[in-house]
């Protein structure tokens, strides 16, 4: 029987099982960059944790090319490693914004996006390095001075020595920035073994070989080797034959960070849930997640979420598998907590974006048993409260009209079961009985302290002319809140609205617009951040302004007619294409009235264009409705101003610039303009 080939790889140190994030023994790790460029390395090595591609805010530093060489890490003249030094090509990509948007938009924009432009660049690189047993991942601080900074340009290199490998391994390095711009550049470097190399002399793992001796006696295989006593070797044998078609089983298992408390924090700061319909949602994470759900219930005030086990129960959970919770019916009061080693990890109540805030109701838990008994408990702080009792609770004092409720049908059940039911009762109207007798209590008050001050007149009106004054300067300095939602068709029209939304902000209103938070859109995503802005809009009683162009009316007609929004050129900003998701419930409910109002500019779309849908609110063309437009802005119960009238000449001055910066001579073609419903012929030149 013939002796099959082997192949011998030797390797001095420790075994090659142990993978360690911990610095190599030796001398300390270097870095060195171009002439005119300053770097450093910093002291540890990272979690190599690329993350997302997310939008560059402006020019950035970005690596374009890897190149490597081997060099020879030596602790004395015969006591070397071999190693792999790594140079990164850095280049500038990305561009400044137009200088004219600063002008436009009024400095109302983010300053934390423009820089200026004689200012240097700064970066981070890392570099990941993989050859098994070993995984590293160092960072490199870089900066450029603004004298070399040109658009599209390398600017120079940076280099790394360097990176400690066993004879023979297969190195994979992987470069990118953080946070990460683009993709992430790769190379892969073969190292040479013992005999491809020519100073094997001082590599202690290669002096084994002319002591190394091999035969074979029939089916028997010799191995000897002859070294020293003061040297030490670990001896590894790959059989040189085709591995069968069947998959090798699973020899080592090496989870680094399954016990790290810091890349779970991690894997749970990027888990998301979302609320699929009524009664399914799904947990979004990275990676599988040992977890289990269950539902809760949490009351207004600031207490704890209290989890509905039992009657419900716990149920385990699959990263990106839609689960469905029982329910008959939603309430912005109920949530969901997610659990993973008996610790809460998320939890959010999925229920309250499209049914409000949090209600002060009290949630009734029926018990069914044998022979139709059944018993009844309110949940509390403190617990569930039988109903009727006799404590001094908010539920067991008003248990009885609690029951009345119950029995003529005004409370909503969330839940049915053979084992009991769950009933959300609204406590708004009792609070208001008890509430009674302290008004009346105020009242008289007030009217005994009007009494006093009519006996003293003078007094009275100096006094109650610097309450009005007080008053009027606290409502202009608080203003209603506005949320300005636009399609970006172009940057001409980005401009058109930061001019708008800039002079709005000179009236008693708050406007938010995502050209002014471009920072928190590219962290939090645009759904996140319309729906958080939208939220808090409605909640504190303000207004939705939807700016309709050809591009807003041609994505509500993609949503109207096929109930998703297609794929198109569309930046990374566009908080509209993102809000339309969450709009047009909204309307189709019959909620938008007096929390939406439409707008758009005249010579640019009719309002007879706008989707019928949206025609359910009012829809003002600007400048020449804009006294109806900042009337309709105002509180709800607010008086009609006089001032109204200078206030509406006062924005259309501020607006005019942008509209004839816009809207170009006859016979000028502007790109991006009359394209769309409602820009048809003298829709942009005003004929």
């Amino acid at each position: 029987m013939p002796v099959p080939w082997f192949l011998l790889s030797l390797a001095l140190g420790r075994s090659p099982v142990v993978l360690s994030l911990e610095r190599l023994v030796g001398p300390q790790d270097a870095t060195h960059c171009s002439p005119g460029l300053s770097c450093r390395l910093w002291d540890s090595d990272i979690l190599c944790l690329p993350g997302d591609i997310v939008p560059a805010p402006g020019p950035v530093l970005a690596p374009t090319h890897l190149q490597t060489e081997l060099v020879l890490r030596c602790q004395k003249e015969t006591d070397c490693d071999l190693c792999l030094r790594v140079a990164v090509h850095l280049a500038v990509h990305g561009h400044w914004e137009e200088p004219e948007d600063e002008e436009k938009f009024g400095g109302a924009a983010d300053s934390g996006v423009e820089e200026p432009r004689n200012a240097s660049l700064q970066a981070q690189v890392v570099l990941s390095f993989q050859a098994y047993p070993t995984a590293r991942c160092v960072l490199l601080e870089v900066q450029v001075p603004a004298a070399l900074v040109q658009f599209g340009q390398s600017v120079g290199s940076v280099v790394y020595d360097c990176f400690e490998a066993a004879l023979g391994s297969e190195v994979r390095i992987w470069s990118y920035t953080q946070p990460r711009y683009e993709k992430e550049l790769n190379h892969t470097q073969q190292l040479p073994d013992c005999r491809g190399l020519e100073v094997w002399n001082s590599i202690p793992s290669c002096w084994a070989l002319p002591w190394l001796n091999v035969s074979a006696d029939g089916d028997n295989v010799h191995l000897v080797l002859n070294v020293s006593e003061e040297q030490h070797f670990g001896l590894s044998l790959y059989w040189n034959q085709v591995w069968p078609l069947e998959p090798d089983s699973v020899r080592t298992n090496i989870c680094p960070f399954r016990e790290d408390p810091r890349a779970h924090q991690n894997l749970w700061q990027a888990a998301r849930l979302q609320l699929l319909t009524l009664q399914s949602w799904l947990l979004d994470a990275p990676c599988s997640l040992p977890a289990e759900a269950a539902l809760c219930w949490r009351a207004p005030g600031g207490d704890p979420c209290q989890p509905l086990v039992p009657p419900l129960s716990w149920e385990n959970v699959t990263v990106d598998k839609v689960l469905e919770f029982p329910l008959l019916k939603g309430h912005p009061n109920l949530c969901v907590q997610v659990n993973s080693s008996e610790k809460l990890q998320l939890q959010e109540c999925l229920w309250a974006d499209s049914l409000g805030p949090l209600k002060d109701d009290v949630l009734l838990l029926e018990t069914r048993g044998p022979q139709d008994n059944r018993s009844l408990c309110a949940l509390e702080p403190s617990g569930c409260t039988s109903l009727p009792s006799k404590a001094s609770t908010r539920a067991a004092r008003l248990g009885e009209y609690l029951l009345q409720d119950l029995q003529s049908g005004q409370c909503l059940q969330l839940w049915d079961d053979d084992l009991g039911a769950l009933w959300a009762c609204p406590m708004d109207k009792y609070i208001h009985k008890r509430w009674a007798l302290v008004w009346l209590a105020c009242l008289l008050f007030a009217a005994a302290l009007s009494l006093i001050l009519l006996l003293k007149k003078d007094h009275a009106k100096g006094w109650l002319r610097l309450l009005k004054q007080d008053v009027r300067s606290g409502a202009a300095a608080r203003g209603r809140a506005a949320l300005l939602l636009y399609s970006a068709d172009d940057s001409g029209f980005e401009r058109l609205v930061g001019a708008l939304a800039s002079a709005l902000c000179q009236l008693p209103l708050r406007v938010a617009v995502d050209l002014w938070s471009r920072r928190e859109l590219s962290a939090q995503g645009p759904v996140a951040w319309f729906h958080a802005q939208r939220r808090q809009t409605l909640q504190e009683g303000g207004v939705v302004v939807l700016l309709f162009s050809p591009g807003a009316v041609a994505l509500c007609s993609e949503w109207l007619q096929d109930g998703v929004s297609g794929p198109g050129a569309h930046g990374p900003h566009d908080a509209f294409r993102a809000s339309l998701s969450c709009v047009l419930p909204d309307f189709l409910q019959g909620r938008a009235p007096g929390s939406y109002v439409g707008a758009c500019f005249d010579r640019l779309l009719h309002p007879d264009a706008v989707p019928a849908l949206f025609r359910t609110v009012p829809v003002f063309t600007l400048p020449s409705q804009l006294p109806d437009f900042l009337g309709a802005l105002q509180q709800p119960r607010a008086p009609r101003s006089g001032r109204l009238q200078e206030r509406a000449e006062q924005v259309s001055r501020a607006l005019q610039p942008a509209l004839d910066s816009y809207f170009h001579p006859p016979g000028t073609p502007a790109p991006g303009r009359g394209v769309g419903p409602g820009a048809g012929p003298g829709a942009g030149d005003g004929t």
